[in-house]
């Protein structure tokens, strides 16, 4: 919205700094970041008051987490909200990917509430129907598909490009859109997965985010893209505005999810951050990337999914409990000891990420 200040710029005045994504982006953060610390204890007080009981503990969860009980969930909700004023106060509101990211955002948002506040209300663990989430979710990714493939350069609708080999392109035609599904949902529901102790997911979205907004940054500049020999996405660019909010929003977050957790995030805010990160790498081409810097949040999905299936063809576990964050913590493992190499091991996979954008 601020972009529109432009119009009154004669090219040498304080108007002018609102034509750099750089200076948005900053101004982003911090207004997401003021939003977080400002709001986030009355959100707090208003959930504690509304859900009485706050989130359900699982009976077949780790014993330690039988002291969470009572403790609040939705806090997504500040994460969300920061993120939407920041966005919408300094991104350019004719730029079509970030309409996109925030439909898929928002979209799963809303999944993920309706699960938190069925949670909440009977006051059990069972939430939304899986399938029902199921759906609506690839019905949200597949108009998302749709959505970025129509605004793509003519040379890049639905095609899958891949790193390190970047003269390298696959035309999956039609087949790229449910490709996007599974990324974009399977994104949001590994981080879902993830979110799982106090501050655990958080820091690797916030990672994750800041990674693939640089790539955003990179790809949407030509003289950018002809030097690290990747392929130009214009417009992309304007999603580092959306990435520095979500980052802002998540730091304001994480001052009230820090261990011991005063508010969880919840489905609200584990299934929107995951969509957005899905829907921030189809809009920049960079699935495949999503898969490094965010190989945290992979881990912890195939971690589940190896248990499920490992148990149901033999009767046996691989792992003590999944996801693989549970399973440390049977081993002996202290929860912010979990937390912070997690953490590790997700800056280290984004700078692997980052570095595909030079190598070949």
């Amino acid at each position: 919205m601020l972009y529109w200040l432009t119009e009154f710029s004669d090219g040498g005045d304080v108007f002018n700094l609102f034509r750099y994504i750089t200076f948005r982006s900053g101004g982003a953060f911090f207004t997401a970041l003021i939003f977080g610390f400002m709001f986030g204890k009355p959100l707090i007080n208003i959930l504690r008051r509304k859900q009485g009981k706050g989130q359900p503990i699982r009976e077949d969860g780790p014993e330690s987490h039988k002291e969470k009980q009572g403790t609040p969930t939705m806090g997504g909700l500040l994460i969300l909200s920061a993120l939407l004023v920041a966005t919408l106060m300094w991104a350019r509101l004719d730029n079509p990917y970030v309409w996109i990211t925030l439909f898929v955002t928002y979209g799963f948002g809303l999944i993920g509430f309706a699960d938190d506040f069925a949670k909440v209300s009977k006051n059990n663990t069972a939430g939304v129907s899986g399938k029902v989430r199921l759906a609506i979710g690839l019905a949200i990714a597949a108009i998302a598909g749709f959505w970025a493939s129509s605004v793509h350069p003519e040379g890049l609708q639905y095609q899958l490009a891949f790193p390190v080999f970047k003269d390298t392109l696959l035309n999956m035609g039609f087949f790229f859109i449910p490709f996007v599904m599974i990324v974009i949902v399977g994104s949001a529901n590994a981080v879902n997965l993830t979110d799982g102790l106090d501050g655990l997911a958080i820091m690797p979205v916030m990672i994750a985010a800041g990674s693939l907004g640089v790539i955003a940054y990179a790809v949407g500049r030509v003289d950018f893209t002809e030097y690290l020999d990747v392929h130009y996405v214009p417009g992309t660019g304007e999603l580092f505005v959306f990435t520095s909010a979500l980052i802002g929003g998540g730091l304001g977050f994480l001052w009230y999810n820090a261990p011991p957790a005063a508010v969880f995030m919840g489905d609200t805010g584990s299934l929107a951050l995951g969509g957005a990160l899905g829907a921030i790498a189809v809009a920049t081409k960079h699935e495949i990337v999503l898969a490094i810097v965010g190989g945290l949040f992979v881990v912890e999905a195939l971690s589940v999914i190896i248990q499920v299936l490992y148990y149901k063809k033999t009767g046996k576990r691989v792992f003590l409990m999944a996801p693989i964050h549970h399973h440390f913590e049977h081993k002996g493992w202290k929860e912010p000891q979990i937390v912070i190499r997690f953490w590790i091991i997700s800056l280290i996979l984004a700078l692997i990420g980052l570095a595909t954008l030079k190598v070949r």
